[in-house]
């Protein structure tokens, strides 16, 4: 069945808007179920939610008719909440979205993993890079309660996504996103000097292995991955098509991760992570670069 309607959960957030917006402009109608006032004008329905509560979450996609959903009403960082309380949520949340869409009948579903699952920006450990550039295969080693609780909901898709009547579901993993005006802002200030690189305050940069995603490209992904003929769980690395610095990015490699194998050459600007599954199972590629003009 092709879909028609679509809930977004937590349309509310940056993200979430900039999907409903992606949605309504190729001819979806949308429902945003989010938690208290409604904080954006684009979709056709608003519901307000406690995406913790089950029953809750199935009635609101019952009563919605909705063909498919977007979640993504998730704490974004663990820097607002306790870890118990970011793991709870981010977890359970989830689950919720995936069960009631199983008993109803949706047969879509998409999901915010992260770059933190590989054990990234929020952990006392640095990233383990085995090889470049990282892909979907590349193993996670996640230890903080956010990153942990984006590997239990990649876990929890794959257990989903086996059941007979469980829903195709694409788990995209997000970097940091913002639109250009930030991206610029936050980039053009960042030193090219490796040096500057290896201290403290450039930690983050590096375990997140330097990437980054605009508004648009994030929203367009989400969009593709409920579009795309794929079957089961399916996870995608969404990231630029360049990296966060003006350094090339054979240096960065020879710098900070020369223990890993090169699987393929990393040249210029090119990003460590592949979004090589994405451009071919989701005809998706990123479309926008701080560095453009």
């Amino acid at each position: 069945m092709a879909v028609q309607r679509v809930a977004v959960t937590g349309g509310n957030g940056n993200i979430g808007e900039a999907i409903l917006r992606e949605l309504a402009d190729h001819g979806y109608e949308t429902v945003n179920l989010a938690r208290g006032k409604r904080r954006e004008a684009v979709s056709d329905e608003y519901q307000s939610i406690d995406l913790l509560d089950a029953g809750a979450v199935y009635g609101s996609l019952a009563r919605t008719g909705v063909d498919a959903a977007i979640h993504m009403g998730t704490i974004p960082s663990p820097s607002r909440n306790p870890g118990h309380e970011t793991y709870r949520s981010n977890v359970q949340s989830a689950y919720h979205v995936l069960e009631a869409a199983e008993a109803l009948g949706i047969g879509r579903v998409v999901v915010p993993s992260s770059v933190n699952v590989m054990g990234a920006a929020f952990q006392d450990a640095k990233i383990e890079v085995e090889y470049l550039p990282v892909d979907e295969e590349h193993p996670v080693t996640p230890r903080d309660p956010y990153a942990v609780a984006k590997h239990a909901m990649e876990v929890t898709a794959d257990g989903v996504a086996r059941r007979p009547d469980g829903p195709t579901i694409a788990s995209l993993r997000y970097p940091w996103v913002a639109d250009g005006d930030d991206l610029r802002s936050a980039f053009e200030e960042w030193s090219t000097d490796l040096a500057a690189m290896r201290g403290e305050r450039s930690r983050t940069t590096r375990d997140v292995l330097f990437s980054y995603l605009h508004l648009k490209d994030a929203a367009s992904v989400a969009r593709r991955a409920l579009e795309a003929d794929i079957d089961g769980h399916e996870r995608f690395w969404a990231v630029a098509s360049d990296t966060c610095v003006r350094t090339d990015s054979e240096r960065l490699v020879e710098e900070f991760f020369d223990h890993a194998e090169r699987r393929e050459p990393i040249t210029g600007t090119d990003p460590l992570v592949t979004t090589a599954k994405a451009e071919r199972l989701l005809d998706w590629e990123p479309g926008w670069s701080w560095r453009a003009d």
